[in-house]
C-alpha cells in the first residue's frame, strides 16, 4: 500500500505542475521555485511530516521534498549555531543533492551533443 500511496500522491503533484504549465503563463522555472517554496511552507506548518508518513517517496523525491530538506536544515542549524544557521543550514542539509545535480549535469553535457533549437 505504501507504493500505491507514493505513486498517487507524487502523481497529483506532477499533474498540478503540468496544469500550471498548460493553463497559466508561468514559466517552468517559476513553477519549480513554487514547488520548493510549497515544501518549505508545508514543513513550516508541520504538515510535511504527516505527508511523509502517508506517501513516503511520493512527496520527498519531488522538489517539494527539497524545500522541506532546506527548511529542516535551517531549523536544525539555528538550534545548533544560532542566527548564522539561517544562512548555512539549508545549504548544509541539501549539499549532497546539489553536488549530485552538478556532477550528473556535467556528465550529461559531456555525453550529449549540443545543437541549436529550431
Amino acid at each position: 500500500m505504501d507504493i500505491i500511496n507514493a505513486f498517487w500522491v507524487g502523481g497529483i503533484l506532477c499533474v498540478l505542475a503540468q496544469l500550471l504549465i498548460d493553463f497559466t503563463k508561468l514559466t517552468p522555472a517559476r513553477i519549480l521555485v513554487g514547488a520548493v517554496v510549497l515544501g518549505v511552507i508545508l514543513s513550516g506548518v508541520g504538515v510535511f511530516d504527516y505527508l511523509t508518513d502517508f506517501a513516503g517517496a511520493g512527496v520527498t523525491v519531488p522538489l517539494v521534498g527539497f524545500g522541506h530538506l532546506m527548511a529542516q536544515g535551517v531549523r536544525d542549524a539555528i538550534d545548533e549555531k544560532g542566527a548564522i544557521g539561517i544562512l548555512s543550514g539549508g545549504l548544509t542539509a541539501s549539499s549532497a543533492g546539489i553536488a549530485a545535480a552538478i556532477v550528473f549535469s556535467l556528465i550529461a553535457s559531456l555525453v550529449s551533443k549540443s545543437r541549436m533549437k529550431k
